[in-house]
C-alpha cells in the first residue's frame, strides 16, 4: 500500500518496471476515456471521480495491476469485453503478460463510465 498522498508521488513511488508500464497504460485509457474525471489518491491508490463520487481505483499489486470498478458482470454481462482476463468480483487483474493492446478494456472502461454516468448500477 502506498502512502503517497498524490497521484505524481503516487507514480514516482512505484518500482521502473512492468508493472509501472501496465499502470501507465491503463492510467491513459481512463484518462482518455473518461476525461471529465478526476485522478487523487482515494484509499491508498489511484481514485478516479467526479465531485468525489468514484467510478475506478487503480492500483499496483506485486503479481499483478487492478483496475476496481465495481462490479464487472454488470457492466459485461456477456464477458466479451473483458475475455481473456482475469476478472474478479470488483476487479480486472493485469499481468506480467498480459498485452493491454490486444484487450478491450478501452471499451469496458467507456461503457462503465457511460452506465455510471446514466445513473446505472455497476457497484459490487
Amino acid at each position: 500500500m502506498s502512502d503517497a498522498k498524490t497521484p505524481s508521488e503516487y507514480m514516482a513511488q512505484l518500482e521502473d518496471d512492468w508493472r509501472r508500464d501496465k499502470l501507465q497504460s491503463i492510467r491513459a485509457i481512463i484518462q482518455k476515456q473518461a476525461p471529465q474525471l478526476s485522478e487523487s489518491i482515494n484509499y491508498k491508490m489511484l481514485g478516479y471521480a467526479l465531485d468525489e463520487n468514484y467510478v475506478f481505483h487503480l492500483n499496483a499489486q506485486t503479481a499483478y495491476v487492478s483496475l476496481y470498478v465495481g462490479n464487472a458482470s454488470k457492466i459485461d454481462p456477456s464477458g466479451e469485453l473483458l475475455q481473456g482476463l482475469s476478472v474478479g468480483k470488483g476487479c480486472v487483474r493485469f499481468s506480467k503478460s498480459t498485452d493491454i493492446t490486444k484487450t478491450r478494456i478501452d471499451e469496458f472502461i467507456a461503457l462503465a463510465f457511460e452506465m455510471w454516468g446514466a445513473g446505472e448500477d455497476i457497484d459490487c
